[in-house]
């Protein structure tokens, strides 16, 4: 390779050809996911399987209501191979690109073992929060036809939270969680930052709908 920059214009080229798109998964989302990862990452870091992961984790794209969901990430990682191959990446970056991409699903269910893998589920984990987070929670929803919220109970206080039907109990169910979920103690902290931006939108959003926020949903767990 004469560089990253020239892998990731040719990775990049690769997605925009390949990848079926929707408004949380486009080329703008791997684009950030890489940011998410050179914040992250170190020095022992290998930046080329790093890179080629993050531009190939969604190469297979499945809606989120799909009930093969849980298989994109093997897919994608089976659909890499040949890709990396033709871009000459070597047979152990290889091997670890695929473990990267394979490994950073929820619904794989499969340990990241590597640092980079580690990176990689950080970096995309991070995607789901801040304010990017809120615009994609938002926009995902949207397209499976969820309602915002509960108008009866908009923060669960007296029943089940349901995020197949409220938008906002996904919050709770699961984004509000992530920093605890990280692997990395960079990603971990720049998730807790992303979660304060959440709450404070959670504040604004439950003073204009005159529902009190439940102090459950306002403390991040600052630790691991």
């Amino acid at each position: 390779m004469d560089g990253l920059a020239e892998l990731r214009d040719r990775l990049r080229a690769v997605v925009a050809q390949r990848m079926i798109t929707d408004p949380a998964h486009d080329l703008a989302h791997l684009d950030r996911v890489w940011v998410n990862a050179c914040a992250i990452a170190d020095a022992q870091t290998d930046r080329i399987v790093l890179l080629a992961a993050c531009y190939l984790h969604d190469l297979v794209n499945l809606p989120k209501n799909d009930p093969d969901r849980h298989l994109a990430s093997r897919r994608s990682a089976e659909d890499s191979e040949p890709v990396l191959r033709e871009l000459g990446l070597s047979e152990a970056q290889i091997a670890a690109t695929r473990h990267a991409i394979e490994a950073h699903s929820f619904s794989a269910n499969i340990p990241p073992e590597t640092p980079e893998a580690r990176i990689l589920r950080d970096a995309d984990r991070l995607d789901a929060l801040g304010a990017i987070g809120i615009a994609r929670n938002f926009s995902v929803s949207g397209a499976l036809g969820r309602t915002l919220y509960d108008p009866a109970d908009p923060f669960a206080s007296h029943r089940p939270l349901d995020d197949l039907h409220y938008s906002i109990d996904h919050w709770k169910v699961k984004l509000l969680a992530l920093p605890d979920d990280m692997l990395t103690e960079a990603g971990r902290q720049i998730a807790l930052q992303r979660v304060r931006r959440m709450i404070r939108f959670l504040t604004e959003f439950a003073e204009e709908i005159g529902s009190p926020l439940p102090d459950s949903w306002t403390r991040p767990n600052p630790t691991r």
